[in-house]
């Protein structure tokens, strides 16, 4: 029951989450800097020292992401061409991961080095889970299985916080050092961030729930 009610109150709290981050913004996308998005990632990328990360335009409303792979900086059309400090952030923030990426930050190696077992994992957990469920009175081979996958995106989630979290610092300081962030801007692109990487928290203390739920319907079994 307490299990259930916790992850009740993650649903909640990262819908309310989600609604916050979309408001605040919205808010912040009309304070104006003299710098899109795009500028603010070459800049810092150049600041740097960084070449051979390609910053480029994708479809969406905040899908930006750093992909190590092909070293790409994608930023949402609306960060990559938008001059204000909400997309600042934004973009220097993927900067940040890229880096990470350029100079081995521990965290987001472990966090690379687990991205094929996780693409693995996602193909199979659910089934694994639900055979488990379905079939408990013959075996719990199946459910523990799908909890060592299930496990695997936990520590993912975990590992995800530092990445996110030190990028975002990253952010903060270059911005500041530049002056693009001003004495009034800079606690607004700290507050955007805050509550992106507030998104990752809440999805790891659900991840952590909910492995903690199949574990003890596993022992119950």
């Amino acid at each position: 029951m307490n299990i259930w009610l916790v992850l009740i109150a993650v649903m909640v709290l990262s819908a309310i989450i989600q609604q916050t981050l979309q408001r605040k913004f919205r808010k912040y996308s009309e304070v104006g800097v003299h710098l899109s998005g795009a500028e603010v990632a070459a800049k810092m990328l150049r600041d740097h020292g960084i070449g051979d990360v390609k910053v480029m335009s994708i479809s969406g409303e905040l899908t930006d992401h750093y992909d190590p792979t092909t070293k790409t900086l994608n930023l949402s059309e609306g960060v990559y061409s938008g001059r204000n400090i909400a997309a600042a952030a934004v973009a220097a923030h993927e900067c940040g991961h890229a880096i990470q990426h350029a100079t081995g930050y521990a965290p987001l190696q472990l966090r690379s080095s687990m991205v094929k077992v996780i693409s693995f994992s996602n193909k199979y957990v659910s089934l694994l889970l639900l055979l488990g469920v379905l079939m408990f009175q013959l075996t719990t081979s199946f459910l523990w299985l799908g909890i060592a996958l299930f496990a695997v995106s936990t520590l993912f989630s975990i590992v995800t916080l530092p990445v996110e979290i030190n990028a975002s610092s990253r952010a903060v300081q270059w911005l500041d050092s530049t002056g693009i962030a001003t004495y009034e801007t800079k606690p607004m692109a700290v507050d955007a961030l805050k509550w992106a990487a507030y998104t990752y928290v809440i999805a790891a203390i659900g991840s952590i729930a909910t492995l903690l739920y199949y574990i003890g319907l596993a022992r119950n079994r």
